[in-house]
C-alpha cells in the first residue's frame, strides 16, 4: 500500500493562521501511515466562520457554523479522495473552551476530519465514543508534530 510516494495533499491555509503547510502535510501523511490508507487526493482547507456557514447551507442545508466539513468524492475508506474544510474560527473558540492551544485544535480537526473520510461517524452515541477514542489516541500519537513546528 503506497502512503506518500504519489500522494495529492493539497493545503489552503491563510497567512492569518500560525500553521504550516508541511506540518499539515507531514499529519496527514502520518495518519496514512498509522490508519494504513492510501492517498488520491486530499485538500485541506482553513476558512473564516463565514465561509464554513455558507458552504454548510450550501451544500448540506444546514444554517449554522460548524468547526469542520468533511466531503469524501471517492467514497473508498482505503484510497481517500477528500476535502476537509476547517473553520479556524470555531477552531480558536473550541481551544478556548477546551483549554487547548490552537494548533493542538487544528491537529484534532485534521484527525477528526481524516476519521470522517475512513468512514467512522459521530451521529450515534456509540459511534461517537468509539471515535472519540480513535482520536484521542492519535492525538496522543502525533502531537509531537505540532510542539517541532512551534
Amino acid at each position: 500500500m503506497k502512503y506518500a510516494a504519489n500522494s495529492k495533499i493539497a493545503v489552503l491555509v491563510p497567512k492569518k493562521i500560525d500553521f504550516k503547510k508541511a506540518v499539515i502535510k507531514q499529519i496527514v501523511l502520518q495518519l496514512a501511515v498509522e490508519m494504513k490508507f492510501s492517498i488520491a487526493s486530499v485538500n485541506i482547507s482553513f476558512v473564516d466562520k463565514k465561509e464554513i456557514l455558507e458552504i454548510n447551507t450550501k451544500y448540506l442545508n444546514h444554517n449554522y457554523s460548524t468547526d469542520i466539513l468533511t466531503f469524501n468524492y471517492s467514497g473508498s475508506i482505503t484510497l481517500l479522495d477528500g476535502e476537509i474544510i476547517i473553520s479556524y474560527d470555531d477552531a480558536i473558540e473550541n481551544a478556548t473552551r477546551f483549554r487547548s492551544t490552537a494548533k493542538e485544535e487544528y491537529l484534532r480537526l485534521i484527525i477528526h476530519g481524516i476519521l470522517h473520510l475512513l468512514g467512522f461517524n459521530d451521529q450515534l452515541k456509540e459511534e461517537r465514543a468509539k471515535m472519540k477514542r480513535k482520536e484521542t489516541s492519535l492525538m496522543k500519537k502525533l502531537h509531537y508534530l505540532i510542539l517541532n513546528s512551534i
